[in-house]
């Protein structure tokens, strides 16, 4: 067995308050693509033009132009091994809470629960006029139906997901208990994120400082690689499997 793999495995069985937090990486085997390494969404795409707060307000039609496809393409895809690895150590009871910066719902999927999302979810969408929800079916139908593709309420304002956009503020309720788990952490394991957008890039951080000690699980580099117990350059979904192998029943 890899030493690596072994190393984790041990790190994981021998943590009494496991923490793990999952970027667009841990997703790329379910043939997402991710957003800031090379050949990423971001060198296609100006995020600030087409996933933006400002562009949502003053040109809603190009706002959805862009986002309606990509909820039928992430509609479409399944949890991968990575996801389904990470429900099964939350399942044992060795991974005691999930922090995850994707709005792909895979984890939940994969019959991860619960699961903070820190960057909100495609799980519904809403009124940032008069609050009201709708679910995502609903507001697919909406954009739809609408001649210029853009979903409005029974108010008339223009309705946005449940996604966090760039210039919108982060999910407070979701971020409070994202560090509330990385304080009471021993370990984190870090999944396909690069670990570049705050404030959740400050998690490692909380637990390294409280003594905890952080395994890191990409293929890019991170700010962290050199503070880490345990750092693995390979492919998520294989090497959670032989993770779960090591663990054994």
């Amino acid at each position: 067995m890899n030493a690596d793999i072994r190393a984790l495995a041990e790190l994981l069985a021998d943590a009494e308050n496991a923490v793990v937090l999952t970027g667009a990486g841990i997703s790329t085997e379910s043939g997402i693509p991710d957003f800031r390494s090379a050949g990423g969404l971001w060198e296609t795409y100006d995020p600030m033009k087409v996933a933006s707060m400002n562009t949502f307000m003053d040109d809603p039609s190009l706002f959805w132009r862009f986002h309606r496809p990509r909820i039928d393409m992430l509609g479409s895809v399944e949890p991968n091994a990575a996801h389904r690895a990470v429900a099964a150590l939350q399942q044992r009871g060795i991974v005691k809470a999930l922090i995850t910066q994707n709005i792909d719902r895979l984890h939940s999927r994969a019959g991860s629960d619960p699961v903070i999302e820190v960057h909100g979810s495609l799980d519904r969408g809403y009124c940032l006029r008069c609050s009201t929800a709708v679910s995502m079916d609903e507001l697919c139908a909406r954009a739809d139906s609408a001649e210029d593709g853009v979903p409005r309420c029974t108010c008339g304002f223009q309705m946005k997901s449940g996604v966090v956009l760039f210039g919108e503020q982060m999910p407070m309720e979701a971020i409070e208990a994202a560090y509330d788990a990385a304080e009471r952490a021993d370990v984190m394991l870090v999944i396909g994120s690069s670990l570049q957008v705050t404030p959740v890039s400050q998690l490692p951080g909380v637990v390294l400082s409280r003594g905890g000690r952080l395994a890191i699980l990409t293929e890019s580099e991170t700010d962290y690689d050199h503070r880490c117990t345990v750092r693995i350059h390979e492919k998520a979904g294989p090497t959670m499997d032989a993770v779960l192998e090591a663990l054994g029943d």
